[in-house]
């Protein structure tokens, strides 16, 4: 086994070259000492002429000739061994600078890739002056980038869940603590409190089960072909007794004439009910949500305008984060576990659709929006 540095990339591609300059240099000199003389000579013959036999003899001739090719073997030889040297020379010291050139982008790359191993996932590549390395750095930065964002994500997830999970806890422990202490007389009231706080519990361990599965790609979609004037009926039917609770009103207006859709029916009406759950969340008594179905560029649009509290514009970008609340006071009180709209956006677009939201500001209500293919 040869030793680490003969093995390296950056001897293996200077070596090449080396290589490569031997066998140009050795093809060069068989060539010229053996084209180049007789060449030579012809010339030299067509040169002189008939004439040159009137003034001298044959011996004489042919004395001349040997000297004359004697003179010019002796000077090729020395220009080639001046020529070929300076060329040797000049072309090592160029393969030893690309040489050096391809392998030190090569070796960042390896440094980098060890750093990010070790955990250091913003560590980046400077990117190169040779293209195809270049194109290596960008997707190396690329992946990196990724990889900080998901490590971001993971630790903001973390924290998330450690919060959602401690304030029922803390109600849990604290009535339970009063039941056991006789501080708090136990009663239906305290009952139906520790019920509701462990079934927010479920209910957030359930979403956060669901939106690791839909995520990782682990949820089978059972597609078939689907009408969206049923499917919102569908919805519509099942939602209405707590639309009515509340005295919000929830209206709908699709076209029985809009082309089918395939995809998961059960998976799509669990995103209605998300993002219509969210709806009546936000939005106060006497108020309503309305569903808005239109065929565009071989897509079908679904439309959910609500009149609740709104959403401002630098908030929009961040409503189907996890966790992330437009009324973090009043959203938990309501209960909302925060990845309702998550996982109905990891749905969408597992389905080949895309999902957006709206609003013209705090007060002026949202709209949420997601495409299926038609």
């Amino acid at each position: 086994m040869l030793p680490n540095r003969w093995n390296s990339l950056k001897t293996r591609l200077f070596l090449a070259h080396v290589l490569v300059i031997i066998v140009g240099v050795a093809t060069l000199l068989i060539a010229t000492l053996t084209i180049g003389p007789e060449l030579h000579d012809a010339l030299m013959r067509a040169m002189v002429g008939p004439y040159a036999q009137i003034v001298l003899n044959v011996d004489d001739m042919q004395e001349m000739e040997h000297r004359v090719s004697v003179a010019f073997r002796t000077t090729l030889i020395e220009v080639l061994g001046i020529s070929v040297t300076a060329a040797i020379l000049t072309a090592l010291a160029v393969s030893l600078f690309v040489s050096t050139r391809i392998v030190t982008l090569l070796q960042r790359v390896l440094i980098a890739s060890n750093r990010i191993a070790a955990g250091h996932y913003s560590e980046r590549v400077p990117p190169g002056d040779i293209a195809e390395l270049n194109q290596l750095a960008v997707h190396f930065n690329t992946m990196a980038a990724a990889l900080d964002k998901a490590e971001h994500r993971r630790v903001a997830l973390i924290g998330d869940v450690a919060h959602e999970l401690r304030t029922p806890l803390a109600t849990i422990e604290s009535y339970t603590e009063g039941l056991l202490d006789g501080v708090v007389p136990p009663s239906d009231e305290i009952w139906g409190i520790l019920n509701d706080e462990s079934g927010r519990l479920r209910r957030l361990v359930n979403d956060l089960h669901m939106l690791s599965r839909v995520e990782a790609r682990q949820i089978p979609l059972s597609l078939t072909p689907i009408q969206p004037a049923t499917l919102v009926a569908q919805v519509v039917a099942r939602l209405a007794p707590q639309y009515t609770d509340k005295n919000v009103m929830l209206t709908s207006e699709v076209p029985e004439t809009l082309p089918v859709v395939h995809g998961d029916s059960d998976r799509l009406i669990q995103v209605f009910i998300n993002i219509l759950g969210n709806a009546l969340r936000y939005t106060p008594s006497g108020g309503s949500v309305h569903i808005h179905a239109e065929y565009q560029h071989n897509n079908v649009f679904f439309h959910i305008a609500d009149t609740g509290i709104g959403i401002d514009s630098e908030q929009l970008p961040h409503v189907f984060e996890r966790f992330y609340r437009v009324d973090k006071a009043r959203s938990r009180s309501l209960g909302g576990s925060g990845i309702g709209l998550t996982i109905a956006q990891a749905l969408i677009e597992a389905h080949g659709g895309r999902i957006w939201a709206t609003s013209d500001g705090p007060g002026h209500g949202a709209t949420f929006s997601f495409t299926l293919p038609a």
